[in-house]
């Protein structure tokens, strides 16, 4: 009996810290509130252990849709660069030139995502393709990190590896946030590479929201090559939706235990992430 072939992949994002710069330039390392698409990229290359310079070929044909399960906090982590050092050893201008002992010191703001988490469903064209990247992520040839190599994931990145509708997976999945206390439903955002379409995600009781709203990021990567990093303008597909408060899991181990009984309903499956 042929196996049935993968629809998409469901992947978990959380860390201390995470960092998704999205319009960085020079000394201002700005972050995203979601995941980029160079991003989730790029992690994906490194699992499987492409090279910078290396083309991104197939990779490009994937799509993402993030769940902002817990947004986090903005984080601004202050730098500087450079001072103190004889002038042979400062940071070099863009002429070449190395700074003098008075303009030595650079000024460096950072930020990052405290305690944020997202789910994400990863999908494509060809079932092989997500069969390939779902092996880099159980084991990945670099060490994946979100965003920023100071920003590795605290929980094993692939939780499953899907055979029907991708969308409903990722909605349905438990959210790794605290219940509210009163609320009955809680309003959670979704962003995408394509639009929401009806067919995929259909409406209910529970899944009731806003219409979808349209905006544009700069986060297509074109190529990673460290001399000739190039991105380009993709649309962002924006939707909220309520979901039932019982759907909140918690966090740290209870969180992972309702993930593992969601997963695994079947005892005799196994346990853990795919």
């Amino acid at each position: 009996m042929t196996a049935p072939s993968t629809t998409g992949l469901l992947l978990h994002l959380s860390a201390p810290l995470q960092s998704w710069g999205e319009r960085s330039r020079f000394n201002q390392r700005d972050t995203s509130r979601a995941p980029t698409r160079s991003g989730l990229i790029g992690m994906i290359a490194a699992a499987l252990g492409r090279h910078r310079d290396q083309p991104l070929g197939e990779l490009a044909e994937l799509r993402f849709t993030v769940r902002i399960d817990r947004p986090g906090t903005l984080l601004r982590d202050f730098h500087t660069v450079g001072g103190g050092m004889p002038r042979p050893l400062t940071v070099i201008t863009a002429e070449g030139k190395r700074r003098s002992a008075d303009t030595a010191t650079l000024v460096s703001n950072r930020f990052y995502l405290q305690d944020a988490a997202f789910a994400v469903a990863v999908t494509a064209p060809r079932p092989d393709l997500l069969d390939t990247c779902a092996d880099a992520l159980r084991a990945p040839v670099w060490p994946p990190y979100l965003g920023r190599r100071s920003c590795p994931p605290n929980a094993p990145l692939l939780l499953a590896a899907l055979h029907d509708d991708p969308a409903t997976g990722l909605i349905d999945l438990p959210l790794a946030r605290q219940a509210p206390t009163r609320d009955q439903i809680v309003t959670v955002e979704f962003r995408a590479d394509t639009p929401f379409t009806a067919d995929a995600w259909p409406e209910d009781p529970n899944t009731t929201g806003s219409d979808q709203v349209y905006t544009e990021a700069q986060d297509d990567p074109v190529s990673f090559s460290p001399h000739n990093r190039q991105y380009r303008t993709r649309p962002v597909y924006r939707r909220h939706l309520n979901l039932p408060a019982e759907q909140c899991a918690g966090l740290g181990i209870d969180y992972l235990k309702r993930l593992n009984r969601h997963l695994n309903p079947d005892p005799s499956i196994g346990s853990g992430p795919a």
